[in-house]
């Protein structure tokens, strides 16, 4: 839990503040881009909140927050009520979590609600509070894991729902070597009636993406939009397999009428399909550029 003594000094005076136990993950700047900035490689609070969307946004970053890193001075009553409305909704049946876990190094996961079963994708903190959100929904039916590095609580979520994992072959490492469905091959797999996953080496050996209704892309590692560049990214820094791979892996993207990018780590992006296909071949560039 964060705590005063560990109070960053790069918060501004106020309620809310950041302390050093942060590990730079980004969820409270993109989730309260009013309240939080990065400040020498750390979060921190640069405008206390003024209004209440501003303070229910912080809130909702306090939530998700991996380490526990952000607190009030003062006990927030209307926390309750905001813990409530997590999973978010997001766009049709989609919704975001929250509750990032540590294990996930801060990884973002989405429920998707799905008449064929209800589909999690990469696992948040076994909270309590969302489970019981999540049981209200319809439960989970099926826990998507993108790759090894966000699995967190699946083995949890796997006990409470009784949920099948599905998981590529490649990644399977001790911890997840139970799970149901191992993926195979690097070919596009149908899923549900109108899911497809897409194994996409690069990040790691066995990287997978969900593709629904084949205009959401849920990418885990492998894709997302970086706000410090400016456009669509790999992640060049943290590509734990092959670069080479992720960018023929990335080529495989221009076959679909994709127009959102739902990433674990990075920033989320939506467009219309003709201007996300350009962003990506625009990507593609300058993944080949920094090889």
């Amino acid at each position: 839990m964060a705590t005063q003594h560990q109070r960053r000094s790069q918060n501004v005076p106020g309620d809310f503040y950041v302390d050093s136990s942060c590990i730079d993950c980004d969820t409270c700047r993109w989730l309260s881009p009013e309240i939080f900035n990065r400040q020498d490689g750390q979060s921190a609070v640069y405008h206390q909140p003024q209004t209440p969307d501003q303070r229910r946004a912080a809130l909702q970053a306090l939530l998700a927050c991996p380490t526990a890193s952000i607190a009030t001075e003062t006990a927030p009553k209307d926390l309750p009520a905001i813990q409530a409305e997590f999973p978010l909704p997001l766009v049709e049946n989609i919704y975001y979590c929250g509750y990032h876990s540590r294990k996930s190094f801060g990884a973002a996961s989405y429920f998707i609600q799905h008449p064929e079963g209800n589909i999690l994708v990469d696992s948040p903190r076994f909270q309590p509070s969302l489970v019981k959100q999540l049981e209200a929904l319809g439960g989970v039916r099926y826990l998507f894991l993108t790759h090894r590095d966000d699995v967190a609580n699946h083995q949890k979520f796997h006990d409470h729902f009784g949920c099948d994992r599905l998981l590529h072959r490649a990644d399977l490492r001790e911890g997840t070597k139970t799970v149901e469905t191992v993926l195979e091959g690097t070919e596009a797999i149908p899923f549900l009636k109108d899911c497809l996953i897409i194994p996409v080496p690069g990040h790691t050996e066995g990287h997978a993406v969900l593709l629904y209704r084949d205009q959401y892309l849920f990418t885990g590692d492998h894709l997302a939009f970086s706000a410090r560049l400016g456009h669509l990214t790999g992640f060049r820094n943290h590509c734990w397999y092959s670069w080479t791979e992720q960018i023929e892996s990335m080529k495989k993207l221009l076959s679909y009428p994709i127009t959102w990018i739902l990433p674990g780590h990075g920033r989320r992006y939506q467009a219309d399909s003709a201007t996300l296909h350009q962003d990506l071949k625009a990507c593609i560039q300058w993944m080949e550029s920094v090889a």
